[in-house]
C-alpha cells in the first residue's frame, strides 16, 4: 500500500505522515520548496518526497504524484497571514481536491480513498445538520468575507454532490476536526457523525495529533473505514 499526503508540510500533514511511518506504510508527500520537515521523516525509506505545489503541476506531473496510490490524505490549508487568507490560490483545496479526481477518473488507477481534513465550520445540510439564525447569519457573512471558509465549504460540497457515492473511482471521508490544538501524544477522543455542540458559540477542542491518529486508522482499519465511508465524523478530544 501506498499513500500520498497532499499538504504534509503542515502542522496536521507531518503528524499524519508520522503515524504513517509509525504503521509501517508506505507514503509518498508533496511539499512546497520552502517546506522544512524532520530528519525523520525526509529521510525515512518508508517516505517518497515530491517537492512542488499542486496547484503549479500539469497533467502528467499530477497523473506520476498519484500513481500507484491506493489512498490520498489531504492535509491543505490556508497560512494564517493576510497573503494566506485573502490571496491566490482563493481555492487551494477546492483546486487540489477537484484536480485529484478528474486525473483519477481519467487513469486506469483501481478505486482510491480519498480523506479530507475539513473542518467544523463546513454544516453538512445533505444530513440534515442545521445551524441557529445566528449562525446561519455568521457563517453566511465568514463564506462571504473569508476565503478559506468558502474554499472549505465549496471542497466538502464538490466531494458530497459531484463525487457523492457512486463514482466508480473514488471513495472518500471529510474528517472535520473542532478547533485545533498542538499535543504531543494521542489521548482519548470521540468520532461523532455530527456536531454535538456549536463550532461558533461551544467549541469543542481537537489536538492535530489525535485527527492524524483517527485519518491513519481510516487507512489501516477496514472496519473504521466501511463505518465512516461517504460521511463527514466530526472528532473531538474527551
Amino acid at each position: 500500500m501506498r499513500v500520498l499526503v497532499v499538504g504534509a508540510s503542515g502542522a496536521t500533514g507531518k503528524l499524519v505522515v508520522k503515524q504513517l511511518i509509525k504503521n509501517e506504510i508506505n507514503s509518498r508527500i508533496l511539499i512546497r520548496k520552502s517546506a522544512v520537515l524532520p530528519v525523520e521523516i525526509v529521510e525515512n525509506s518508508l517516505v517518497e518526497v515530491v517537492v512542488g505545489s499542486i496547484s503549479e503541476l500539469n497533467d502528467s506531473e499530477i497523473n506520476s504524484l498519484i500513481s500507484d496510490c491506493h489512498v490520498i490524505i489531504c492535509c491543505l490549508g490556508h497560512n494564517i497571514t493576510l497573503k494566506g487568507m485573502f490571496g491566490k490560490p482563493r481555492n487551494l483545496v477546492f483546486g487540489a481536491i477537484k484536480r485529484i479526481c478528474e486525473t483519477v477518473k481519467n487513469t486506469e488507477n483501481k478505486k482510491v480513498k480519498l480523506i479530507l481534513m475539513g473542518t467544523t465550520g463546513y454544516t453538512n445540510t445533505f444530513l440534515g445538520e442545521k445551524n441557529s439564525l445566528v449562525e446561519k447569519i455568521i457563517f453566511s457573512l465568514l463564506k462571504l468575507l473569508l476565503p478559506p471558509h468558502r474554499d472549505n465549504v465549496k471542497t466538502a460540497t464538490y466531494l458530497i454532490t459531484d463525487i457523492g457515492k457512486k463514482d466508480k473511482k473514488i471513495d472518500w471521508v471529510i474528517v472535520r476536526p473542532d478547533t485545533l490544538f498542538n499535543q504531543e501524544d494521542v489521548s482519548p477522543y470521540e468520532v461523532c457523525e455530527s456536531p454535538v455542540r456549536s463550532p461558533l458559540f461551544n467549541a469543542g477542542k481537537t489536538s492535530r495529533i489525535n485527527v492524524s491518529h483517527f485519518m491513519t486508522k481510516l487507512v489501516t482499519d477496514d472496519q473504521t473505514w466501511k463505518q465512516w465511508q461517504f460521511k463527514t465524523p466530526v472528532v473531538y478530544n474527551k
